[in-house]
């Protein structure tokens, strides 16, 4: 199985890792793509007025647009320790034993607008740059990512995806239809029987799922199986049907 998180807007400061791209992030045949993101948004930041206009920040953060100008020389960490906000801060990654840690790993890939999908484990620098965000001297980010991303995640060979991206990561890069896959969507359950999606607790309670994935370290190869894990360990899932899964808290 691989999950596929979103990337969050905020991120930890520091690490102690070598710069990018000496590291070995996975997904290697968007190394190119990667170059040009990042080299067009250290030309942009080397203008930090004009960068804080494109990437639409305010004064409070332009040490964003610093951390921006210096992507190829910051130190790295792992990209589940640098990113921080609701989702990462309920995963906890920091706190999970060796085994649980070589699980996400091995399981766990995250979609970011600088570097398209990378590992769990991957060592990247702290950075700004949202989806949405048109960086001069590159095409929309959808359309200079969407087939790399979905091609590379294809390449990747997965038994089974479970996709827990927002879906302005999604068009980033969206996951082939031969793959087998299933969105989720959490949801909650009135006493009456009616439905309803969630804001807040959504990120929480996929960050709360992917720390007992990490933990439990299933075989998971399909979503009967994902179920059939969930209804042993307290998790309620249920087919929506056109490849949504509902994760009901």
């Amino acid at each position: 199985m691989l999950i596929l998180l979103p990337p969050s807007e905020t991120k930890r400061p520091g690490g102690d890792g070598a710069p990018w791209p000496k590291t070995t992030p996975a997904f290697g045949s968007l190394r190119r793509l990667r170059t040009q993101v990042v080299r067009a948004l250290v030309e942009l930041s080397a203008d930090a007025d004009t960068a804080m206009r494109v990437l639409k920040l305010s004064e409070r953060q332009r040490g964003d647009v610093a951390a921006n100008a210096t992507l190829r020389t910051s130190p790295t960490m792992p990209a589940v320790d640098r990113y921080t906000g609701v989702l990462f801060d309920a995963l906890d990654a920091g706190s999970l034993d060796v085994a649980a840690r070589e699980w996400l790993g091995a399981h766990v890939a995250i979609q970011s607008a600088p570097f398209g999908p990378i590992g769990a484990l991957d060592e990247i620098p702290a950075y700004r740059l949202a989806a949405g965000t048109s960086v001069p001297g590159l095409p929309p980010l959808r359309r200079l990512w969407a087939d790399a991303a979905g091609a590379a995640i294809a390449a990747s060979e997965p038994s089974f995806v479970l996709d827990l991206r927002s879906e302005a990561y999604v068009a980033l890069g969206p996951v082939p239809a031969g793959v087998p896959q299933a969105y989720v969507r959490v949801v909650t359950e009135s006493d009456g029987g009616v439905v309803r999606a969630l804001n807040h607790f959504n990120k929480h309670a996929k960050g709360d799922l992917v720390r007992a994935l990490a933990q439990a370290h299933p075989e998971v190869a399909s979503l009967a199986d994902l179920i059939a894990w969930g209804r042993a360990h307290d998790w309620s899932f249920r087919d929506a049907g056109d490849g949504v899964v509902e994760l009901v808290v």
